[in-house]
């Protein structure tokens, strides 16, 4: 017995209607969900930019300042604190109860010793100390490296209160007397 086929449609000439004859009946899909964006960028925050830049640029030109010469005086004070204890300091009228010597030190080595030495005074209640830096007459022919680096260590510490250097008879330009701030309780 031979089987009947069913009758071929028509042939069309339009592409889509042979497509469609040809893979027979279909379902739509469900919508697919929309795939996930890209997140925003963090909204920025220009002011604190610009005052973090102003800061850092402060900073290094404290760094990149004017660099003290051998017979140079260190002198510094803060603005709460009046010009004639700055004067005594110079004078030698305050007396130092603690000294540290930084002489035969590489900048890392005193860096650390005047860190430990000035935090140990402020935990003992020393109110005034003297660092011994030196001339730096063995030191670059540019600066003495360990003065300007005592200078600018001193300068950025909130419990320094005023330094000034030594009077001849204490050490003259290759030390330093310097007023710590007096320790909350």
């Amino acid at each position: 017995m031979k089987r009947r086929r069913d009758p071929e449609p028509p042939i069309d000439e339009d592409d889509g209607a042979l497509f469609r004859a040809a893979i027979g009946p279909v379902r739509e899909l469900p919508p697919a969900p929309a795939p996930p964006q890209a997140p925003r960028p963090r909204p920025t925050t220009r002011m604190a930019e610009r005052d973090d830049a102003e800061a850092r640029s402060e900073f290094r030109q404290l760094l990149d300042g004017p660099l003290l010469q051998a017979g140079d005086a260190m002198q510094y004070r803060r603005d709460d604190v009046p010009a004639r204890v700055l004067r005594r300091l110079g004078r030698g009228e305050y007396s130092a109860q603690e000294e540290l010597d930084l002489h035969h030190s590489d900048a890392a080595q005193a860096t650390a010793l005047l860190r430990l030495f000035l935090r140990d005074a402020i935990d003992a209640g020393v109110g005034c100390v003297r660092i011994v830096h030196g001339k730096g007459l063995n030191s670059s022919p540019d600066a003495p490296i360990l003065k300007n680096l005592v200078d600018r260590l001193l300068r950025q510490r909130a419990d320094v209160i005023a330094f000034h250097s030594a009077p001849p008879a204490q050490g003259s330009t290759g030390a330093v007397l310097v007023l710590l701030q007096p320790r909350k309780r």
